[in-house]
């Protein structure tokens, strides 16, 4: 048996073992031999039928037989009897004053059989014993668990996911039948001994034994962190290669004058926080190294990441010009892509880049899918003026234009930079190296490169799906920000609520009500949910609650001119109320926009709702956030309300990470299925020791053999890998 062999070619398959190991996406005998565990069964307090004693507290497991009903003789009383067999022996079980359980019991059945053995010797049974249904056996019968018992110490029984045609049983018994043909001698560990030496990991055919067949709990532990420790080093080791081509790129060397960068930073409205501060000095510092900016901006909502780019991008566009450019004429040697996810957002940043840049000779470009504008306008100096997409490609094409920003209508071939330097990349979580030369087109050169996101990020998680950037946080609110009030509430509190929405209307706030759906749920299909809606509630509120207020709705299924629209007369005060489905997570500033309530609260996931209520931390006014939890929740779900709590009293959106991904894993969060990540991989991503070591092994290891020639395994692995992560 080799492990490439397919395991058709050692197993007697019928077709629905055929089907369900194709769902299982086990084809070969290595599949089988990886497809791990996912968790123990400890059986040490299972008792042989055959070795049990009078009054024995014993726990059986096995399978039902001879169930029936009977009055006792004297007292005619009603006795449910029958027996449980495992191999060794029966033995009898009844139960008192319980007629129905011999009808809700069958012949046949597993199960798993606790209480006291009583009786006399010979004619022991078990006494009023609990029971507990099972699909199938944790052991055989006739199974060596029970043998050999004095000298090993095999209590630990593997459970394998499992699916309608194949069991988890059948599955053991699979793997220890490869066991018994040595082909684990046939296997090579794709991991460098001098690293598992390092971190005292065992061997793969060792780890394989101590996974299937553990003698204890110790050797499944240790197996475990060895394919834990393998999963996220390939991923590192992928993030490594791709940070190593990044470093070996040429790009643009940024000189900036510091006396210009700090009277341009001087002429905010605002004052930028230490964070700020932090970061654009290592953007500016990377600007002047010899490889091209690799970074990720983290900050909560609300926090001055626009500020940070907009600086950034003045640096660029104001440089000393690179040698071979010859002259430098006003500015617009050097280029800055600035692409949002969506088109308001492409359109708000456009309109604070005025803000900022109005006072300097730099043109400003906007591209999104509905139209091209470019700042300043000949007629009208102070206004942006809308032009063709003609037009503005030629300008972009012969560096009149050096900060253009938009949607991913900048990736269009038509737009072609003329000497790209910077590029920012908003809310965009994977951009490697092929997207940045597809952006600079024909330039030899590698743009540097700024990720921004204000999705909140676990360290652990950040290492590793931002493997391949440096990072930079902003943990802080700027100063004149007031923190959130957040409140939980219930629908039968819902009027309280309201009372406070009538006096900040009238004070002139603006409010955003969040619901989950969009049209009321079918009532004949679906009568155990039922959520708000947005085209409902809107009408609800301006009928019954609001009457005088000017309300309107956004959703995903409208049209983007018709959501930017309703956006735009939000902003500009000619709507009150906005009430909206998540949509707005990413969405315009609107700092007069105070309060938000979040109806459903309990289907939105902790990251989603912090997002959601950062929309309301825009301006100095004090905003409030309030959780509505709908009807069929409310003291019903113990860890919903612990939850909730959790919003509450998190200082911030890190906090709130790290909470959700103990509680609700990685790969629920952030998608990471897609990366073929096992629920094992999933786990290790919450342990920071082991994900800093394997980003530190797959560093050395990348920097001694880049092309890893020496590891055809790992290059092997890594290359589906990159696929996946849209590195290649």
């Amino acid at each position: 048996m080799l492990p490439t062999d397919l395991i058709s070619l050692h197993f007697r398959l019928d077709e629905a073992h055929r089907r369900a190991l194709k769902k299982l996406n086990l084809n070969t005998v290595e599949q089988l031999l990886l497809h791990l565990p996912q968790r123990y069964e400890d059986i040490s307090s299972i008792q042989s039928v055959s070795s049990l004693v009078k009054d024995q507290e014993a726990v059986v497991y096995g399978q039902l037989g001879g169930l029936n009903t009977r009055k006792s003789w004297k007292s005619r009383t009603p006795i449910s009897e029958g027996w449980v067999e495992d191999g060794t022996a029966r033995i009898k079980i009844m139960w008192f004053n319980q007629p129905y359980l011999a009808k809700m019991l069958t012949d046949g059945m597993y199960v798993k059989v606790a209480g006291r053995v009583t009786g006399s010797v010979g004619k022991l049974y078990l006494a009023n014993p609990e029971v507990e249904k099972l699909d199938t056996l944790p052991i055989d019968r006739h199974d060596s668990i029970f043998r050999n018992t004095e000298t090993l110490d095999e209590t630990i029984y593997p459970i394998y996911r499992e699916t309608k045609g194949i069991t988890s049983k059948w599955i053991f018994h699979a793997v220890q039948k490869c066991f018994a043909t040595g082909v684990l001698t046939r296997l090579t560990d794709p991991i460098p001994a001098t690293i598992l030496n390092r971190y005292n990991l065992p061997s793969l055919a060792t780890a394989l034994i101590w996974i299937h067949t553990p003698k204890k709990q110790d050797h499944a532990a240790s197996a475990r962190k060895r394919f834990a420790f393998e999963e996220v080093f390939y991923i590192q080791t992928a993030k490594a290669r791709e940070r190593a081509a990044v470093s070996a790129a040429s790009s643009y060397l940024i000189k900036t004058d510091p006396e210009h960068l700090a009277a341009f930073i001087k002429r905010f409205p605002f004052s930028l926080t230490s964070g700020q501060h932090r970061a654009i000095a290592d953007i500016i510092k990377d600007f002047g190294g010899k490889h091209p900016l690799s970074r990720l901006l983290e900050g909560d909502v609300g926090s001055g990441k626009t500020a940070v780019a907009a600086t950034t991008a003045y640096a660029v566009a104001t440089s000393l010009p690179p040698e071979g450019l010859g002259k430098k004429i006003g500015y617009g040697n050097l280029q800055v892509a600035y692409m949002a996810p969506t088109e308001i957002l492409a359109k708000q940043h456009f309109a604070s880049f005025i803000e900022y840049f109005k006072h300097l000779p730099i043109s400003l470009g906007l591209i999104t899918g509905s139209g091209c504008y470019k700042f300043p306008s000949k007629s009208d100096p102070t206004k942006p003026t809308r032009i063709s997409k003609a037009q503005l490609a030629k300008w972009i094409k012969n560096g009149e234009i050096p900060i253009v920003i938009g949607t991913h209508a900048l990736i269009y071939k038509t737009i072609e930079f003329k000497h790209l330097a910077y590029v920012i990349i908003d809310e965009q979580h994977r951009f490697g190296t092929n997207q940045r030369r597809a952006l600079a087109k024909k330039d030899t050169r590698l743009p540097h490169l700024l990720s921004m996101t204000a999705t909140p990020i676990p360290r652990t998680l950040a290492l590793t799906i931002y493997g391949d950037l440096d990072i930079s946080l902003l943990d802080e609110m700027p100063k004149g920000r007031k923190p959130i009030i957040t409140k939980i509430s219930s629908p039968s509190k819902i009027e309280e609520v309201y009372t406070h929405l009538r006096q900040e209307l009238q004070a002139g706030r603006q409010v955003y009500v969040i619901c989950p759906r969009i049209d009321e749920p079918d009532p004949s299909k679906e009568t155990a949910l039922q959520l708000k809606s947005v085209k409902q509630e809107a009408e609800r509120l301006q009928t019954n609650i609001f009457k005088n207020a000017r309300i309107a709705i956004l959703h995903s299924k409208m049209t983007p001119s018709e959501k930017t629209s309703v956006m735009e007369k939000f902003l500009a005060h000619e709507i009150d109320i906005l009430v909206a489905t998540s949509v707005v997570e990413v969405g315009v500033n609107v700092p007069n926009a105070t309060n938000i309530i979040i109806e459903g609260a309990e289907r939105f996931g902790l990251a989603q709702l912090h997002q959601l209520r950062g929309r309301v931390i825009r301006g100095t006014h004090q905003p409030y956030c309030f959780a509505v939890t709908s009807k069929d929740s409310v003291g019903k779900s113990g860890k919903t309300q612990e939850r909730l709590r959790a919003l509450l009293e998190a200082k911030n959106g890190f906090a709130l990470a790290e909470y959700d991904l103990t509680q609700r894993g990685a790969g629920e969060l952030y998608g990471l299925k897609q990366w073929g990540l096992s629920d094992l991989g999933m786990e290790a991503l919450k342990n920071l020791k082991l994900v800093e070591a394997a980003r530190k092994e797959a560093k050395q290891l990348i920097a001694a053999d880049y092309e890893l020639r020496d590891q055809p395994l790992i290059a092997k692995k890594i290359s589906v890998l990159s696929q996946s992560l849209h590195l290649e």
